[in-house]
């Protein structure tokens, strides 16, 4: 068993929101065996020095697709599965280096990818994935063109799960829910709510009748897992967490009766500012409709209100980006894009403590803990106190740790 000694390092505690005193953490394998300040000889490890750096626990971005290495969805279904497999690799390989030890794809990655990061095969966060989203006819994630009569025109193809699993009533929700179990689904998404990209819904409409979605959230926790929705508007987001949807995707048009019942329903919010801010800065050059620009003004308007609504509501709000394509690269922004809202503790936490309650791995991810994984940065200054050192993270993050094995080291 390999052995690490981080020594000479202020962990982050994520659960309380405070540095720690100098320590030392000690990784077992893939684990942290201990975290204290007392001096300590460990046999046979691997020390790094962290010269008094933070020490804060790898990052967790929820809402990521790492398979979307096109803006464009619908050209992207008809690509060879291999290569977008192969795209996906370089995407997956960047967010580790930029300290996301942990994401949770919001469909596209299947289980083959999963597995082939678990294996070594890519370097890249650890995965949870959703498989296809579950769409009904004319939904967020039915792409189809209009006038196109084939139902599964786009389903077939290959799209890695980027483009929905279109169901219409209670026993076809059911059936597309299983068989994203089947395929090994870590949670289940589903549309509630209409949405910037899709042609044909409206953005403040809702998807899905009330029984429609109590199915497939009743689906999903029967397998012991949970249903994440994309909805933005009050009446949309309402209707999901009372159905029993867990986290609510973007939820940009929320208002203050909304968040109060996201509260009493124990719902998070995963907002998404990043995309929004590359989409407007991109949009029109790469071609996206009057239309879809005009949806995009709407919730772009209202993504930093909805994140204060939720945080002084004290619903938990967790990191999420939502890019696509090359805005993949702006991932490390959003941290700057909630500034408004979110102290940087809050913002810390959001990645990683909060991250992993909504992921149901507290304990494992998120914390530098004993029998918690060894995710671990060593980043520069005071990430209580401002993060730039995450939002610059060539620089700011001098070594990353990913189950006991070292990705970066910087340091002399």
């Amino acid at each position: 068993m390999t052995r690490l000694l981080l020594d000479n390092v202020r962990p982050f505690d994520s659960r309380r929101g405070k540095l720690g005193p100098p320590s030392r953490i000690v990784v077992e394998g893939e684990r942290i065996a201990e975290v204290t300040s007392e001096p300590r000889t460990v046999d046979g490890a691997r020390r790094i020095d962290g010269g008094g750096r933070v020490a804060l626990p790898g990052l967790i971005d929820a809402h990521v697709h790492v398979t979307a290495y096109m803006h464009d969805l619908m050209g992207q279904a008809l690509k060879p599965p291999s290569l977008i497999v192969a795209e996906s690799s370089r995407i997956l390989r960047a967010m580790l280096l930029r300290g996301f030890t942990t994401v949770r794809d919001a469909a596209g990655a299947d289980f083959g990818l999963q597995e082939a990061v678990v294996k070594g095969l890519f370097a890249g966060p650890r995965l949870f994935i959703a498989g296809f989203p579950i769409s009904q006819t004319g939904g967020h994630a039915d792409m189809r063109p209009k006038g196109a009569r084939q139902r599964e025109m786009f389903c077939t193809c290959a799209g890695l799960g980027l483009i929905g699993a279109i169901a219409d009533g209670v026993g076809e929700v059911r059936r597309a829910v299983r068989e994203q179990v089947r395929n090994g689904a870590n949670q289940i998404k589903i549309m509630a709510g209409g949405g910037i990209s899709s042609p044909s819904d409206p953005l403040e409409g809702t998807q899905f009748s009330i029984d429609e979605l109590r199915a497939a959230c009743e689906e999903a926790e029967a397998a012991n897992l949970y249903a994440m929705a994309h909805a933005y508007s009050p009446r949309a987001v309402t209707r999901a967490v009372q159905a029993g949807v867990r986290s609510i995707e973007h939820g940009n048009l929320i208002d203050a009766a909304t968040a109060k019942v996201m509260k009493t329903e124990g719902a998070f919010l995963v907002p998404t500012l990043a995309t929004y801010a590359a989409l407007a800065d991109e949009g029109e050059r790469l071609g996206w409709s009057a239309q879809m620009l005009d949806k995009l003004a709407t919730v772009s308007a209202r993504g930093i209100e909805s994140v204060q609504l939720a945080v002084s509501e004290g619903v938990p709000v967790v990191f999420g980006t939502d890019l696509l394509g090359h805005m993949h690269e702006r991932q490390s922004g959003e941290f700057d894009l909630r500034a408004p809202a979110m102290s940087p503790v809050q913002m810390l936490q959001s990645a990683t403590f909060t991250a992993a309650q909504l992921l149901r791995e507290e304990g494992r991810l998120g914390e530098l803990t004993a029998g918690a994984w060894a995710d671990v940065l060593l980043v520069e200054g005071d990430p209580t106190r401002e993060l730039s050192m995450l939002t610059k993270p060539e620089q700011g993050v001098r070594v990353i740790v990913q189950a006991g094995r070292e990705v970066k080291n910087t340091l002399a």
